[in-house]
């Protein structure tokens, strides 16, 4: 009889300590994401940057574009871009800027980004297609 109740005793112990366990994952993750909404809301001030790509046999660029929070930036991506290529955005708050063009094909592959604020280059990455991706993200330049 002691056999079955500590048994019994056992697997209750240990069904408890797992949904207790996934409580707290839950739990951490609401957390996380209130703090991240908190952030955003109270660092709204906004700013503006403008992203530079040049260079040859580009296939897509894709950048953040202002939308998502700041974690977890909306990207936007664009296919078969003309180069030179430069678009300015409007981000908020702590979001980081961040432009990362990529090609398909290395051999011949030549990529150059900028993130320009305020008339000064904040990033800039050589690439000359020696990785599938070249990028540049920067800190955002209201965090510091």
């Amino acid at each position: 009889m002691n056999r079955t109740v500590r048994a019994a005793l056992s697997t209750v112990a240990v069904t408890g300590l797992a949904l207790g366990l996934g409580a707290c994952s839950e739990a951490a993750e609401q957390v996380d994401k209130a703090v991240t909404e908190e952030v955003d809301k109270a660092v709204n001030e906004t700013y503006e940057v403008t992203y530079e790509v040049t260079g040859k046999n580009i296939d897509t660029i894709e950048y953040h574009g202002g939308g998502g929070d700041a974690m977890e930036p909306k990207i936007e991506t664009v296919e078969k871009p003309t180069l030179p290529w430069t678009k300015t955005v409007t981000l908020r708050g702590i979001m980081p800027p961040g432009v990362m063009p990529s090609a398909v094909d290395l051999s011949d592959a030549e990529i150059t980004c900028k993130i320009i604020y305020k008339g000064k280059v904040i990033k800039e990455e050589k690439d000359a297609g020696k990785t599938a991706v070249g990028g540049c993200i920067a800190v955002s330049p209201i965090a510091g």
